[in-house]
């Protein structure tokens, strides 16, 4: 997925300084080559292949003139990242600019008809059709917004597209399908992005086009038009989030500064207690819940089903969201579907999101106000995380946690374990006032290879959420199991070169864990455990151990003992010479 920029000042002075700062908000979203168009007598572009400080070096972004334009970072998907795949992209008159993020499915198709009529092409991306298209419906008669309008009817795929022409100065055209894009009004000019944090040191008020609807930009405002060109009136919403809350405040990355601000995102997210309260009222009673979900969501959904089946005991399913035609035709108006998804613009949960809605109850829990999912499910509940750049989630994940045990419990009407919620945030500051001695205990283990994360009932999906932040950044092969399933296979794995991480709360399941535990010792391999303050069995069975306060039992365990596995995975990276903050092959993309 990709980061996308437009801005419209209405003073005449030059846009790339504005541009340029926006698109750095957004490097999170894709980081393998950066580009801007700005309008001045003619359209200019710079761009090229790295990182965005790299390339700013070779081609000096700001110095380019003109008082709009647009901005792309791009995370390739459709052609390497090379400096001719970068965005913006150009029809072969230069007449038309375009930014896309998405992907399109039939772009061959059209790059085939296109080229028989005698367009030329200069790379192999997906996007450059889009201004080819809008400049051959422009050379029809059509002005730039229904050109616009018309590829859109073209193309097929996910798509958010900011386009601007030589030929009708002072305007952009924004419109989308499946991918996130907010347009905003602020003191300077008018802006259009793909992510709000692009625009928090310049505008807060947003308004989000739905998919077809089409957003113009000029120096007078912003209008917002349906598929027939008839205005479309949305009062902007203020957002509350500063623009210091998506910078890194003097930490080394974005990851070790949302660790350190989860315990406010527990905190906030608890917050939403009345809004969850009249929610269940609403839902009525169910006898079946699904969650769908991708990723670390996918692992929250898990620790949901336990909750709610052992809590309310109601049967839940949890579904993967790209799997989930394959169980649509199971539910009924009996059931409720419950999707979970940081940005509220997971292209797979949406779909799945659109199926479930012809017969079932819909709730979608995301973190950002206004999104896609937030106007398509029946219900919804806004985690209070705040923005989050790193691309391995972390505060959302526990915002996201917060929500379900509240979900859970007040279904339930589990009184102790809401009042254990409002303990959890202590808890957490605990264990990240503990980080620089986590960073020590990391240091001392080989994570060369293979790792193991294992965990029973309530700590499983802690074990899974374990071993996909370690591989997620480290770029190591890590694994989480069920402990129980050991002698079912993974047990011919372990040796001494492999680090196992148990979690082991005291609880219902410690007994039993221990057992596991005992196993991959005798088999010789290097064991590290996250265990209750005081548990001198656990530490006599381990090489090393990270303690949490004893007062965190199994059914809490997964709001405060993914803290440090998470912080585990941060420092490994780092020792490996790894930006956490930008992993290989991943992005701040609209999947998790």
């Amino acid at each position: 997925m990709c980061g996308i920029v437009g801005c419209i000042l209405r003073e005449q002075k030059d846009a790339a300084p504005v541009l340029f700062e926006c698109i750095q908000n957004l490097e999170y979203r894709g980081y393998d080559s950066i580009g801007l168009a700005t309008y001045d007598n003619a359209i200019h572009v710079k761009k090229g292949k790295g990182d965005i400080k790299k390339v700013n070096r070779e081609q000096n972004f700001k110095n380019m003139s003109g008082s709009y334009g647009i901005a792309h970072t791009r995370w390739a998907s459709t052609g390497k990242p090379t400096p001719e795949n970068a965005h913006p992209h150009l029809d072969d008159t230069n007449t038309v600019a375009v930014v896309h993020n998405g992907t399109l499915e039939n772009h061959r198709e059209i790059r085939d008809e296109l080229i028989k009529e005698g367009h030329e092409f200069i790379s192999t991306t997906d996007t450059e059709v889009i201004p080819h298209l809008i400049k051959k419906f422009m050379d029809d008669g059509r002005d730039l917004e229904d050109a616009v309008r018309k590829c859109s009817a073209k193309i097929e795929g996910s798509y958010a597209i900011v386009a601007m022409s030589k030929d009708e100065p002072d305007k952009l055209v924004a419109t989308r399908k499946d991918s996130p894009l907010i347009v905003a009004f602020g003191k300077e000019g008018y802006f259009v992005a793909s992510d709000t944090p692009a625009v928090l040191d310049y505008a807060r008020d947003v308004v989000r086009p739905k998919d077809g609807e089409i957003a113009v930009l000029t120096k007078e405002g912003i209008e917002i038009h349906d598929e027939n060109g008839k205005e479309v009136k949305k009062s902007p919403q203020h957002i509350d989030w500063s623009p210091d809350m998506a910078k890194k405040e003097g930490f080394d990355h974005f990851m070790i500064k949302e660790i350190t601000e989860q315990s406010a995102a527990v905190k906030n997210t608890l917050g939403q207690r009345a809004n969850i309260e009249k929610i269940i009222k609403c839902i009525g009673e169910v006898k079946r819940i699904c969650f769908v979900a991708c990723g670390t969501s996918y692992h929250a959904s898990i620790t949901g089903k336990y909750l709610i089946e052992s809590l309310a005991g109601i049967a839940c399913d949890v579904v993967i969201a790209s799997e989930f035609k394959y169980t649509a035709k199971t539910w009924d108006e009996d059931t409720l579907v419950i999707f979970i998804s940081q940005s509220g613009e997971t292209f797979d949960s949406r779909m799945a999101l659109k199926e479930a809605r012809k017969t079932s109850k819909t709730l979608a829990i995301v973190n950002v106000a206004g999104s896609a999912m937030t106007e398509e499910a029946e219900y919804f509940i806004q985690t209070q995380a705040g923005p989050e750049i790193g691309v391995a989630a972390t505060k959302t994940y526990l915002a996201q946690l917060t929500a379900i045990y509240l979900f859970a419990a007040l279904m339930a009407k589990d009184e102790k374990l809401i009042r254990e919620l409002y303990q959890v945030p202590k808890y957490i500051d605990e264990v990240v006032k503990e980080r620089e001695s986590i960073k020590n205990i990391s240091k001392r283990y080989d994570f060369a290879k293979n790792a193991f994360y294992l965990g029973r009932g309530f700590s499983y999906p802690i074990a899974l959420e374990g071993a996909l932040k370690l591989k997620e950044i480290t770029y190591i092969h890590a694994e989480g199991y069920a402990a129980g399933e050991l002698k079912h296979g993974p047990l011919a794995l372990i040796d001494e070169k492999v680090p196992v991480i148990v979690v082991i709360p005291p609880g219902d399941d410690y007994s039993k864990t221990m057992v596991n535990l005992e196993e991959v010792k005798a088999r010789g391999a290097i064991i590290l455990s996250v265990c209750a303050k005081g548990d001198e069995k656990t530490a006599e069975n381990s090489k090393e151990v990270i303690e949490v306060n004893a007062e965190v039992g199994d059914i809490i365990a997964p709001l405060v003992y993914a803290v440090p596995l998470q912080l585990i995975s941060y420092y490994v990276t780092c020792d490996k010479g790894y930006n956490p903050d930008k992993p290989k092959n991943l992005a701040k993309v609209i999947t998790v």
